[in-house]
């Protein structure tokens, strides 16, 4: 039996065939990956009703990028450069990554979901990135993936993952000032943070990059094989 994986998804606008509507959708890369790791996908609509048992149904959780995060959740007024909030699936993803942290449930978090798991553990977000670090070389170009180096914080889970550098595809305007009660296991090049993790968890990693639009799932095959270990 392969494991069941929970992806978090979008609710925008989207057009197919005849039909302009609001829409459950999520990119398909996500869905490739978990398959590609030997996991079972199932996207998850927002909603912030029955986390716990959706999350009684899961083997593991990723949380999937996306749009900015109200930043009035970490205590912060909007910034101008903060874009596309979406209430609902802050909340349905608050309530999710808690059910899954009291249950211990196997989580990754990716860009939008790192970030979310920073916010939801008492941390704060840098609203817009290249203010503090005056450039946007952490996303190319819009639709357009950013490559820059990662160095791991040793002794880290994610520095036995990935050894004690890497380049990743990346594409985001907003970073992270404060981990809450994250640890810090990996840097940009340029001294941004771009992983977290959980201390203790049986397996709750972040990472700020966008690991299933390149071609290096060893972040999925790991939260796979977490998924498939008794708790």
């Amino acid at each position: 039996m392969r494991p069941l994986i929970g992806i978090t998804s979008y609710v925008e606008e989207a057009r197919w065939g005849v039909w302009t509507v609001p829409a459950t959708l999520l990119p398909q890369r996500y869905v490739d990956a978990i398959h590609a790791a030997g996991g079972r996908a199932l996207v998850i609509p927002p909603s912030p009703d029955a986390a716990d048992v959706v999350v009684a149904a899961l083997s593991g959780l990723v949380l999937a990028g996306g749009s900015d995060i109200d930043p009035s959740l970490y205590g912060a007024e909007r910034d101008p450069h903060t874009e596309q909030q979406r209430p609902l699936r802050d909340a349905g993803e608050q309530a999710l990554l808690r059910a899954a942290t009291a249950a211990d449930l196997p989580v990754l978090g990716i860009c939008r979901g790192m970030q979310m798991m920073c916010v939801t553990s008492g941390g704060r977000l840098v609203q817009h990135l290249p203010d503090a670090i005056g450039s946007e070389r952490h996303r190319a170009a819009p639709g357009q993936y950013a490559e820059h180096g990662v160095r791991t914080v040793p002794g880290t889970r994610l520095a036995v993952l990935l050894g004690p550098a890497a380049t990743v595809p990346s594409y985001h305007h907003q970073g992270v000032a404060d981990t809450g009660r994250l640890t810090v296991s990996a840097h940009a090049d340029d001294g941004t943070i771009e992983g977290v993790e959980l201390p203790g968890a049986r397996f709750a990693l972040g990472v700020l990059w966008h690991p299933e639009a390149g071609t290096d799932f060893r972040l999925f095959t790991a939260l796979v094989a977490a998924a498939s270990e008794s708790p």
